[in-house]
């Protein structure tokens, strides 16, 4: 007892009493007394199996919350408003942190605003400024729309267009209430016209699409021009008025940023810069 107490560095009399309080209220002794020396009798060998388990429960959640806290922290969520270049920012990412695990969420402006408020997501890439009292926000790409036409189409020759002379064109968009859907319209307005748009879809892929089948013509992003296997319509650059989008990232100044995190925001910041419009100038240069 004496040699127990001191290796649990309690005193031997405080011992004996914790002792004795267990064995009453187990309602059976554990131990064998043969004189100053104690051994476990059978209830207690069969006690000390149970509390051996119990300990290695504890052991075993200790290792796993801390395995969980590691995994924590190589975590970051973002909501982007670009699913047409997700993939190639994810693959692009994960080639460089392939530990990384990201949350993708998506959302209109004012929705991404209250994600990062909220602490929903670490970062929302959108296309046009998240402002908020605590809300940082940067500019990654100022990019160039593009008027789309069938090959065939009486404009597709043109090198460049001024956006008035297509006042009279019918138009495929996205529907009423998408920001592209807002921005391209005001486009329109200062050119001096409304749209004849009687087709809307939310697919930047279908519109494409429609506009090959010779449907309509319609607005297309820079970056929507990166996918593969894209069909068949000739971009014009548009003059007057001036239209391009600006593509920004934005996140929580009060926020408490993981490594992951940290990592994520700097790759963010380079694609924009040097890998994303090397896509759109490869299958340029390839056109």
């Amino acid at each position: 007892m004496t040699k127990a107490a001191n290796e649990l560095m309690v005193s031997q009399p405080a011992l004996s009493k914790m002792i004795s309080r267990l064995e009453e209220n187990l309602g059976a002794p554990l131990f064998h007394r043969e004189g100053r020396s104690i051994r476990l009798n059978d209830f207690g060998q069969v006690y000390l199996e149970r509390v051996n388990r119990i300990f290695l429960e504890i052991e075993e959640g200790e290792r796993q919350l801390q395995d969980m806290i590691a995994a924590k922290s190589r975590v970051t969520s973002v909501s982007i408003a670009l699913p047409h270049i997700l993939p190639f920012f994810i693959v692009e990412f994960m080639k460089r942190n392939p530990d990384v695990h990201i949350k993708q969420h998506s959302g209109s402006a004012s929705m991404m605003k209250k994600q990062l408020e909220s602490g929903q997501v670490d970062f929302c890439i959108s296309m046009s400024p998240i402002i908020g009292e605590d809300i940082e926000w940067m500019t990654l790409l100022n990019e160039e729309i593009f008027l789309s036409v069938p090959p065939e189409h009486h404009l597709a020759g043109r090198t460049s267009i001024e956006l008035h002379e297509a006042a009279d064109e019918i138009y495929i968009n996205r529907p009423t209430g998408y920001e592209f859907r807002d921005l391209t319209d005001e486009f329109c307005k200062q050119a001096g016209f409304v749209a004849n748009t009687p087709i809307e879809l939310e697919e930047a892929g279908a519109i494409l699409r429609l506009i090959e089948l010779g449907l309509g013509i319609s607005f297309t992003p820079q970056l929507s021009l990166l996918q593969q296997a894209l069909p068949r319509t000739v971009q014009i650059p548009i003059t007057s008025p001036v239209c391009r989008r600006t593509i920004g990232l934005a996140w929580n100044k009060r926020r408490y940023f993981s490594e992951a995190s940290t990592e994520f925001r700097n790759f963010t910041i380079n694609f924009f810069k040097y890998i994303a419009l090397s896509y759109y100038d490869d299958k340029k240069n390839r056109d």
